[in-house]
């Protein structure tokens, strides 16, 4: 990335972030903290992207899309201070419930001790192997955090940066002993069906455990390269075997909330119902942007948190971007199946399998409501998306956030819940009809779903918000439908992402950076796309001044 050139020196910024979704604040928050004057332009008329909190009813607020924001870089929770700026974190004791066809239920606990104890009733040797390989995901997650935190190295020309990164990643490989070192290079490229298999035996078990292998991908659990989606979900937090489940209080707003009290109280600067229509260059560099109004704005970078696909092949001019680059830019991957209902309930449902004692049925219920009994139950699911068709029997995640955060009812009818569903498999490429045609289906299909499991749900509900995969596009940017930005599989992994000689977050076009979820290490609320983007940037800019 050469020094900039063809700017004003009397322009107002030195970067422009385009989007204001997690990780475009978190890049814009640390370089106004290192006192690059930053202006972030966001299209919608408030921040936060999938990371936001809506109101589906009259005092009901619910998850725009993210229900929960377990993923979260503790690093940047303390380097941003976003505990100070009013975000407060709650994890509940249970990770995740997944009730079975047969009445049982399989709960996993934060203590692995107590999970294992609670899958004796199914499997001995379940329960045994349990602790064994909760170890191991942990083992393998906290070297795929040091992974996620480096920056791909310079694939043309590696400096001493790269091999001394190469180097410090080396010795972390090595610090995984023997066994979970091989383990590593093994299990990457296994499909997650295979991955949990090796453990356990009970195939209710492994659903659950497999769904996070797949969510938000077009994969099913057969497909390669699961396991590596599985354990990066486990890189960088508490989640282990389980999985890590954290409610922000007020919902993701309040995240995004306190990220932008963030970027403004060091000085930067947000725009709102400010839509770029081009990022503007000059002799092949980026040099500011256009809004929609003609409005022009001159900046020494532009730093892109939207998708790279939107970003290189539609935002800047072909003729920069050439028609090579375009055409890999055109091919990233974003086959978006996943959908999104919010349910307001007049009370809490009902699970059977939950438990007897009301105040066990709440506790199980504070976590992730895991509707995949099976690996092929989740398998025909997908099977359905990759012939252009919603899955009859979709994979549903669902949280009732309500029950450990009462704020988001509050001034609501005594009694009444939020409930947020996540519905995967549902083809962004419907084979007939369009998603704006057949919306209601998917509220239909998931309220149907979850009353197999909770008898009268439907009954409970008193408003609902569907939005489609093309609705994700369309509201949030998202090309394809897709919450990633790009399908985190292994040829869009670490230096392959989102292209292979671009893994760096800096783009084909001089002057202009990536921090999306399309970037290293992708997609999930983590902010580690933008806090390593930011890294880059500074420095950039201080080799610059050099």
């Amino acid at each position: 990335m050469t020094a900039p050139t063809g700017v004003s020196s009397t322009a107002p910024y030195d970067a422009i972030v385009v989007g204001a979704g997690h990780n475009g604040l978190v890049t814009a928050a640390y370089l106004a903290r290192a006192g690059v004057r930053v202006l972030v332009v966001e299209r919608r008329e408030r921040v936060g992207g999938i990371a936001d909190t809506v109101e589906i009813a009259p005092n009901v607020r619910a998850p725009a899309v993210a229900h929960t924001v377990g993923r979260l870089r503790p690093s940047v929770v303390r380097e941003l201070g976003l505990r100070g700026h009013g975000l407060s974190l709650v994890a509940p004791d249970v990770r995740a419930f997944a009730p079975q066809p047969d009445g049982r239920a399989i709960t996993l606990w934060a203590d692995a001790a107590a999970t294992a104890e609670g899958l004796r009733g199914w499997s001995g040797h379940d329960a045994e192997r349990y602790a064994e390989f909760d170890g191991l995901v942990r083992s393998i997650g906290r070297f795929l955090a040091e992974v996620n935190a480096s920056t791909p190295p310079d694939v043309k020309s590696p400096g001493v940066g790269d091999a001394l990164a190469g180097l410090r990643l080396g010795r972390r490989f090595r610090g995984l002993g023997k066994h979970d070192s091989h383990a590593v290079l093994r299990v990457l490229p296994m499909a997650i069906a295979d991955f949990v298999a090796e453990s356990f035996e009970t195939d209710a078990l492994r659903g659950v455990l497999a769904t996070r292998g797949i969510q938000n991908t077009a994969m099913g659990p057969w497909s390669a390269g699961t396991t590596n989606v599985f354990l990066t979900d486990s890189a960088g937090n508490d989640g282990g075997a389980a999985g890590q489940t954290v409610y922000a209080r007020g919902g993701p707003g309040a995240l995004s909330a306190a990220l932008a009290a963030a970027v403004t109280t060091a000085g930067g600067e947000i725009r709102t119902d400010a839509e770029v229509v081009e990022i503007r260059t000059v002799d092949g560099r980026a040099v500011g942007v256009t809004l929609a109004s003609g409005e022009e704005i001159a900046s020494s970078i532009v730093v892109a948190g939207a998708d790279p696909k939107r970003v290189l092949t539609t935002l800047i001019d072909p003729v920069v971007v050439g028609p090579g680059m375009r055409w890999r830019a055109a091919n990233i991957r974003t086959p978006g199946t996943v959908a999104k209902v919010n349910l307001a309930l007049s009370a809490l449902p009902r699970f059977p399998s939950a438990g007897r004692n009301v105040a066990d049925r709440e506790a199980r219920l504070r976590g992730r409501i895991v509707v995949a009994p099976g690996i092929d139950y989740i398998e025909r699911a997908f099977d359905a998306a990759k012939y252009g068709r919603p899955s009859e029997h979709p994979y549903l995640e669902a949280t009732i956030p309500s029950l450990v955060d009462p704020s988001l009812v509050a001034g609501a009818r005594a009694g009444t819940h939020v409930m947020s569903i996540h519905l995967q498999y549902a083809p962004y490429a419907l084979r007939d009809g369009s998603w704006d045609d057949r919306r209601d289906e998917l509220g239909d299909l998931a309220i149907k779903t979850l009353e197999t499991y909770a008898p009268g749900l439907g009954s409970l509900v008193t408003a609902r918000q569907i939005l489609s995969p093309t609705d994700l596009e369309r509201d949030y940017g998202l090309t394809g439908g897709h919450p990633y930005h790009a399908e985190p599989s292994l040829d869009s992994f670490f230096l392959w992402r989102p292209l292979f000689g671009h893994a760096r977050y800096r783009s084909p076009v001089d002057g202009l950076y990536l921090a999306g979820s399309g970037t290293h290490p992708g997609g999930g609320i983590t902010g580690q796309p933008g806090q390593n983007a930011a890294r880059e940037i500074l420095a950039d800019r201080k080799r610059w001044k050099r």
